[in-house]
């Protein structure tokens, strides 16, 4: 018989993650799949649990959350004193679920079907590190005004997932560029930027195609920068482009694949973390690949 813990965040998104597990927890049972369930009480209580849980028995992890608790989860699997790790699987409860919209996954019944039929892949995890801290992102690091927007978008979750999209429109009217060094491939960039982003999958906030040549298992890191020069006009005009990755085409846009970058910055700014907004400037990005395995179809 199969065994999973699942943890469940109540808080997650609209709040709905009891209502999703009323709905799949009956998937379970008919396929003979035992689940010890936990829920989370506080923030970062998905990372201790993944921390420090004996997961021995167990044939797999569950989420059902968005992105801030699968963060959660790999950066406590990932410090695990005895090194072990499990199978994930994310069914999706939150905002945003950008990783899953790479995945197809946006559904928790095919989310949770996936899970039953024991189908599994690897997938990289970017590695930040900001002086002696190390942490871990699987959908975005991102640096200036995804960062503000990603404040705005916290400061009215009530409003749901066109928060984002909102938030944007909002930073755009106050338009505030920051210097910066960039280090990437073999450049050395330092002026202003609008942005600076990292990512290892496609999507970021709701179904923006932020990184649209990205794949969560090649070794990589997509970097979308975006210079000082543009103006509010053309931020508008290019923010509806998000949504069909077409905006690496905008001249003021620049797109590079690399397997680490590093920011360097005359203050310390704050950055935007799978959507969580924690550490800050300056900071090294690398990438390991392949190190994390989840319930997907390749």
């Amino acid at each position: 018989m199969m065994k999973f813990i699942l943890i469940v965040n109540p808080f997650s998104g609209k709040k709905q993650g009891l209502k999703i597990l009323e709905k799949i927890q009956p998937l379970f049972i008919e396929s003979d799949i035992e689940i010890d369930i936990i829920k989370t009480d506080y923030s970062g209580h998905s990372e201790n649990i993944a921390r420090e849980f004996d997961i021995t028995k167990y044939n797999g992890l569950l989420i059902i959350g968005g992105d801030g608790t699968f963060h959660e989860v790999i950066n406590g699997l990932l410090n695990r004193s005895d090194q072990k790790k499990i199978p994930i699987g994310i069914i999706p409860a939150g905002s945003g679920n950008s990783f899953m919209h790479d995945l197809d996954l946006v559904d928790p019944v095919k989310a949770v079907n996936l899970i039953i039929s024991n189908e599994t892949r690897l997938i990289d995890v970017m590695r930040l590190q900001m002086g002696d801290e190390i942490r871990y992102g699987i959908n975005l690091i991102g640096w200036g005004m995804v960062t503000d927007v990603g404040l705005t978008a916290e400061n009215i979750r009530w409003i749901g997932p066109i928060r984002y999209t909102l938030a944007a429109l909002f930073e755009i009217l106050f338009k505030k560029s920051r210097k910066a060094i960039l280090k990437i491939q073999d450049k050395i960039i330092d002026t202003k930027f609008m942005f600076i982003i990292g990512c290892n999958s496609i999507h970021v906030g709701k179904g923006m195609k932020m990184a649209p040549k990205a794949k969560i298992d090649d070794g990589l890191i997509d970097v979308v920068v975006v210079g000082h020069e543009i103006s509010r006009l053309r931020l508008l005009s290019v923010l509806p482009k998000l949504y069909k990755g077409t905006h690496i085409f905008e001249p003021e846009v620049t797109y590079y694949q690399s397997n680490e970058f590093s920011i360097f910055t005359e203050k310390n700014n704050i950055l935007n973390v799978d959507g969580e907004i924690i550490g800050n400037t300056p900071i090294k990005v690398d990438v390991i690949p392949q190190t994390i395995e989840i319930f997907a179809t390749i």
